[in-house]
């Protein structure tokens, strides 16, 4: 099964080709605002370079976010226009959890951090379990210094928060552990692996369910499974 991979949540356009879980090809271009106009050259592109007709794509994944609300509709949009002229099932995975598959650290939280602008965040907390991560919380929209109060432990913070945050951080959480900037964006591959379980059963394009990630303060309460209250 050829699976092609797109994120568009962040500053970064994303792509990836795999067979199955194999990823054959990963870019990664910074675009900015040029999204809209970058994407579809960009994929024909990679898909040049992987001797990958469209037509021979049996598949698709798109990074849902959170993360640029322009960025999610372009993306969202295209992977429906790809699933519409091609009838191939089409599903969703929230890009906030390829960020946090990007370390692999075993011992610690790992808490992904996107600005969301006006001194918030969007976050989750997970843990790597064997060779999987595990979102332990729900997907948060909240102050950041809100957050950082109810964490204790040393933590691994990564996301593009990090470049604004990094300080208060530090000022609250004296064991925190910051990873360098090309770990805070979420890979195309890291979602197909993800996604691949399901999308291997999925037998409808299934538009219908693909929105993006949007979080708002008042669907954002911070709950953790029981097994891991310790941490607030």
């Amino acid at each position: 099964m050829k699976i092609l991979g797109i994120d568009t949540s962040s500053k970064f356009l994303n792509i990836a080709l795999s067979e199955d879980e194999d990823i054959i090809r990963e870019e990664s271009h910074l675009l900015d605002r040029r999204q809209a106009s970058q994407l579809v050259p960009k994929v024909k592109e990679l898909l040049k370079k992987s001797r990958t007709p469209i037509d021979k794509i049996d598949a698709f994944i798109i990074g849902l976010g959170p993360g640029s609300f322009t960025g999610l509709r372009i993306g969202v949009s295209t992977i429906k226009g790809f699933g519409i002229a091609s009838g191939k099932p089409c599903i969703g995975v929230a890009s906030i959890d390829s960020i946090a598959c990007n370390t692999k650290e075993k011992d610690k939280y790992i808490i992904p951090i996107i600005d969301a602008k006006r001194g918030q965040v969007y976050t989750a907390i997970y843990r790597r379990k064997g060779s999987k991560v595990v979102r332990l919380s729900d997907y948060l929209l909240l102050p950041i210094e809100k957050f950082l109060k109810r964490v204790k432990d040393a933590p691994v913070f990564l996301g593009d928060g990090v470049s604004l945050y990094r300080n208060n951080i530090s000022g609250i959480n004296k064991k925190a552990v910051f990873l360098e900037e090309k770990y805070w964006y979420p890979g195309a591959g890291n979602l197909i692996k993800l996604g691949f379980s399901k999308i291997k059963k999925a037998k409808k394009t299934n538009l219908d369910k693909l929105t993006p990630l949007y979080l708002y303060p008042e669907d954002c309460q911070i709950r953790l499974l029981k097994s891991d209250r310790k941490l607030l």
